[in-house]
């Protein structure tokens, strides 16, 4: 049966009267004037926020539709050329081609500059269309650590050595900030960096929309109670938004920017794409002057390999830098940055990304660092150079243009070389240094009256500074080079200041005297010439020249090889007269010595020169007399391979090829008797031409057949050193070139050979005479043929027995005088030159004491007479040295 149930009327009329409640209500003004406010402030907000909106989608929308980072040319090493023989192994040469942007087989994308597999004991190369040599593929095999095989793949032809692919050493800076990076997708990133990064910086990157808004408010809570701006809680996304957008301040204004910039992020990019952009846009610490960007820079500043090959640990400590990179830098607070990174390692077995077996496996391995010299990876003084060259207008573009085509820069520069150079002038500043300390060490009074004592103190002055260039004396290609002691306390490249040459420049003023044997005439100089070493005054024009030897020491009368050995100024700048100071200016000026002028003062190294340029000038004795202008960059070429601009190096010659031998053959005395002599105690056993340079700064510059290197040492405020080269300049030089020729590219140089027109005789040393087995002492030299001496040494043998040897029994037979047939160097022949009187030299025939006369003594008075009878005759002629 239906049932019918009608409405209540109690509860319909109650409905009503709310209604018209309601209506009666909104009706009154002041409700009215509410819901209007309302409506206005909602509308208003509204459009703020859709103003903000369209603002900053703009504003992400601009950035990322152009080209997010800028690019930037890229700085390469000059290839290195495999040997058969040399020590290598598959992997290492494998890292080596992953740093000069090959890609493995089977790893990922494949690369255009080159790809590489892994073969049965060794490795196959194939470089690709955009490689440097663009050659054929090559199967490099190993056998004990050494290369046992190269052959072309795909056949049977071997090669005995193959180039590999030049390395980066670097990109050029970003612009005033002086920033570096190099630029990664997200597939070059391990998971084992990604894992670490999510787990201490954000670990729900992935599943939040961009703002994190339980740990934003837990962080507010936080802040609001100790009355600070501390707490971040910033996501991935808000750090890569301020990073991109905004500013480091910490207000509430700045967050809530960065929020809505976030959000839009996160609608317009996937997280992969964002996170991309985090690795290449972090800030990862300061490098010498360059800030680190991003995490690919940060893999090669602090552990010297790519991205890809990070460790566990290693990707722990990078994502322990990220949260303040200058407080928890490992190689200034290497503690902190040890417990910042073991933190991590625990934060990602929270996440269950790793075990916490891992973890304390990762947790006891020690922080292992890429050393920290900047001037071995970076070559920053190096770069720069190459910089200046290629925005010289004569040249190049600006840097812009470089950067925006993405050129790649293709130097002279070896990585191996750059590493020994700056090893060799890290450990070698710090004993100039000691040096330095303790001729600035004085007694102090300290106190007064009875109180008063002395203390020891060193006295404050400048640092001392530090060139070094090494070049191939042949192709003139710069090969390392160092400018300073520190690139990030001062980029002053004293590789390209001027300073006094001093004494390395001596070796031109020889020249131009054994030139002599070319040009003719009557004055004729040959190594065994004799010049008198005494303290001598030259006058030239109005002007009055004094040199003074290096302690006041003088020699008398010595060859010209002597004294170049040993340095002598006074004999030098006699040389340099009696060549004629016009002829040795112009030699200098002709080798890249520009401001020599014909004065006696050019003998000595008085005018300036740079480092680079004395490395440029000196090739003409290692070349044969042939000058190289030193070169840095050898090709530009565009991202993709194409040749732009290949550089060519000048060539010149300017002295003759026998002069430059006999030069070469001149410049071993220094460094195996000589003032450089103390090398050989350093461990430098090669053969090596040399010379010291000693004046207001110290200098060494020496070379073997295929490496040339020159070291300077100065202050910057001109202030005289005090110290010699041979303690200073030549240990470093020393330490350097122990490091070079122990490479595969530069070990077992082999001697200059012998020019035709050059004779090489063994000379007796009291005579000076063409030796004969009669003459016990000799010495090798070198002579233009024709100019060498002709007759024979004259010595009288000693015939009695071994008793009257023994007990001083008879006469021994006197030598006859020390007369060479050499062209003697002439007194100073400028009006008022003066030559100072010398101290008599010992007698060399007076007879020494017998047996019993040593014993017991006795014939004091009776010798003493004669000795002054002796002292009154003409003193005899010294033999030269």
């Amino acid at each position: 049966m239906a049932v019918t149930v009608k409405p209540s009327r109690t509860s319909g009329s109650r409905a009503l009267s709310r209604l018209q409640k309601v209506r009666t209500t909104l009706h009154k003004p002041w409700v009215q004037f509410l819901l209007g406010l309302c409506l206005v402030v909602l509308t208003v907000t509204l459009g703020i926020a859709l103003f903000f909106h369209f603002k900053y989608s703009r504003m992400v929308d601009a950035k990322i539709k152009g080209q997010i980072f800028s690019t930037s040319a890229k700085i390469y090493a000059t290839p290195r050329t495999l040997r058969l023989g040399d020590t290598a192994s598959a992997h290492e040469i494998g890292n080596m081609l992953r740093r000069s942007g090959y890609t493995e087989e089977g790893s990922g994308a494949r690369s255009n500059i080159g790809v590489f597999r892994y073969s049965e004991g060794g490795i196959v190369v194939t470089p690709g269309t955009e490689s440097y040599h663009n050659s054929e593929a090559a199967h490099i095999s190993f056998d004990g650590g050494k290369v046992s095989k190269i052959r072309v793949e795909n056949s049977s032809q071997d090669l005995g050595g193959y180039e590999l692919e030049p390395q980066l050493v670097t990109a050029l800076f970003e612009g005033e900030g002086r920033s570096k990076r190099r630029l990664v997708q997200y597939s070059d990133i391990p998971k084992v960096m990604v894992d670490a990064v999510l787990a201490i910086e954000d670990r729900r990157f992935f599943t939040h929309s961009g703002v994190n808004y339980f740990r934003l408010a837990q962080a507010a809570w936080i802040d609001f109670r100790s009355q600070k701006h501390q707490q971040g809680a910033s996501t991935i996304t808000m750090q890569l938004a301020r990073g991109f957008f905004l500013t480091p301040e910490k207000t509430v204004k700045r967050k809530i920017i960065e929020m809505m910039i976030a959000s839009e992020l996160e609608s317009k990019l996937s997280k992969q794409q964002i996170f991309e952009m985090y690795a290449n846009q972090v800030d990862m610490g300061q490098r010498g002057s360059f800030t680190i960007t991003g995490f690919g820079q940060a893999a090669q500043a602090y552990f010297g390999k790519d991205i890809k090959n990070l460790t566990l640990p290693e990707a722990a400590l990078l994502a322990a830098v990220i949260q303040r990179p200058s407080w928890l830098s490992p190689y200034r607070h290497p503690d902190r940055a040890l417990e910042r990174r073991n933190v991590v390692l625990d934060a990602m077995a929270e996440t269950d990304a790793i075990t916490r077996d891992d973890a304390e496996r990762a947790k006891a391995t020690p922080l292992k660092l890429a050393p920290p010299n900047v001037e071995a990876s970076d070559a920053p003084y190096f770069v720069d150079l190459v910089k200046d060259v290629l925005t010289d207008p004569k040249n190049g573009a600006p840097q812009r243009d470089l950067n925006e085509q993405a050129y790649r820069i293709y130097t002279s520069l070896d990585m191996d070389l750059q590493k020994a150079a700056a090893e060799a002038v890290e450990s070698g500043i710090k004993e100039v240094d000691k040096q330095v300390n303790a001729l600035r060490t004085k007694k102090v009074k300290v106190g007064k009256g009875k109180n008063a004592k002395y203390e020891k103190q060193v006295l404050p002055g400048p640092k001392a500074q530090v060139a070094l260039i090494a070049i191939d004396p042949h192709t003139g290609e710069v090969l390392a080079l160092v400018g300073g002691r520190n690139y990030g306390d001062s980029q002053l490249n004293h590789a390209v200041a001027e300073r006094p040459t001093g004494s390395i420049f001596k070796p031109f003023v020889y020249a131009a005297a054994i030139n002599t044997g070319i040009a003719g005439g009557e004055n004729v100089l040959t190594p065994a010439s004799v010049v008198d070493d005494s303290a001598t005054t030259f006058t030239y024009g109005d002007q009055i020249y004094e040199p003074r030897n290096y302690k006041e020491e003088y020699h008398g009368p010595v060859r010209l090889g002597y004294a170049l050995a040993m340095s002598l100024n006074n004999a030098t700048v006699k040389v340099a007269e009696a060549a004629g100071y016009d002829k040795v200016a112009e030699l200098a000026r002709n080798a890249g010595i520009k401001r020599a002028q014909a004065t006696p003062a050019v003998a000595l190294g008085s005018y300036d020169a740079t480092p680079i340029d004395m490395a440029g000038a000196w090739t003409v004795f290692a070349n044969y007399g042939v000058h190289v202008n030193p070169i840095m960059v050898k090709s530009l070429r565009a991202a993709n391979g194409d040749v732009v601009q290949d550089f060519q190096t000048e060539k010149r010659p300017v002295l003759d090829p026998r002069v430059a031998y006999v030069m070469t053959d001149m410049l071993q005395g220094p460094v195996n008797f000589g003032t450089a002599a103390g090398i050989r105690s350093l461990g430098f056993t090669w053969q090596a031409a040399g010379k010291t340079g000693t004046s207001h700064d110290a200098w060494f510059a020496g070379y073997t057949t295929n490496l040339l290197c020159i070291v300077w040492i100065g202050y910057d405020d001109y202030s005289d050193l005090k110290l010699s080269g041979s303690s200073t300049a030549a240990p470093i030089w020393a330490q350097f070139m122990k490091k070079a020729l122990v490479l595969p590219q530069y070990k077992d140089p082999k001697w200059f050979s012998t020019p035709t027109g050059v004779v090489s005789l063994k000379l007796d040393k009291v005579t000076n005479r063409v030796a004969t087995p009669a003459c016990p002492d000799d010495y090798y030299a070198a002579f233009l043929a024709g100019t060498e001496p002709q007759d024979t040494c004259e010595h009288v043998s000693d015939n009695r027995n071994l008793i009257q040897k023994i007990f001083g029994l008879s006469e021994k037979p006197s030598p006859p005088p020390a007369v060479s047939n050499q062209q003697q160097v002439p007194a100073s022949n400028q009006p008022g030159g003066q030559q100072t009187q010398q101290q008599p030299a010992e007698d060399p025939n007076k007879k020494k004491p017998g047996f019993w006369k040593r014993i017991f003594g006795g014939g004091d008075e009776k010798d003493k007479n004669k000795e002054q009878q002796q002292q009154s005759q003409p003193a005899p002629q010294p033999a030269p040295h």
